[in-house]
């Protein structure tokens, strides 16, 4: 949403909460593409808004999971709901459901009929092990990423690997998805451009406790 005087409302955060938390209006938005608990066992206790407002602050700040702050949830708490809303599709639901509704608003089709794709490699840390490799050709030793974007701009998918990979092996996986993808994604490669079809098709989510599902202004940005 664009920022104006009269939308300003729309972005106010409660005092004491963190840049990257939801908005009222951002949560009531996506709160329901989350999984419901399932019946029986333990009542759920977590607030799944502070969840998803500690996965956000990890994502904006670039913090280690330890020096999470202590007024969210655990952060083994936090990053088990975070591993099993990737390993359900979750959050590429939640992108999905959202990029639809913003191509709708752009008075586009829901879909995309044409997508622009880019690389960039990137130096990694002394640390760095896995999915390490040179780009003879930028001259990098890292990895390589593959972002692409429909024609407003908006990110349809994007793919991580070594960046000793070539960029036609990396057009080939960010289109169609490389082994244990979560995206779903239906697309033909063409030297510029690619088409891609969005899948509206929701994801079989596994619940993780057993009570009603928590309702939208149930968390405040204060529990924990």
């Amino acid at each position: 949403m664009t920022w104006t005087a009269a939308t300003r409302g729309d972005y106010v955060r409660p005092s004491g909460s963190y840049a990257s938390d939801v908005t009222d209006r951002e949560w009531a938005l996506i709160a329901p593409l989350f999984p419901a608990a399932r019946p029986g066992g333990r009542p759920r206790t977590t607030c799944l808004r502070r969840v998803v407002d500690a996965v956000f602050y990890l994502l904006q700040t670039g913090c280690q999971w330890r020096m999470l702050p202590r007024d969210f949830p655990p952060r083994s708490t936090v990053y088990g709901y975070f591993r099993a809303w990737i390993a359900a599709g979750v959050w590429a639901h939640v992108h999905d459901v959202l990029y639809r509704r913003t191509r709708e608003l752009e008075g586009r089709d829901e879909s995309p009929t044409a997508a622009i794709i880019d690389s960039q490699s990137v130096k990694t840390g002394a640390e760095a092990r896995e999915m390490v490799g040179y780009d003879a050709g930028k001259r990098v030793k890292g990895r390589k990423r593959h972002l692409v974007t429909d024609t407003l701009g908006l990110m349809l998918r994007i793919e991580v690997h070594s960046a000793s990979v070539q960029d036609r092996a990396g057009r080939r996986w960010s289109s169609t998805g490389s082994p244990g993808a979560s995206r779903s994604s239906n697309a033909s490669s063409r030297t510029a451009a690619t088409r891609v079809r969005v899948s509206p098709r929701p994801p079989r989510v596994p619940s993780r406790s057993s009570s009603a599902p928590t309702p939208v202004s149930s968390c405040s940005p204060s529990a924990g």
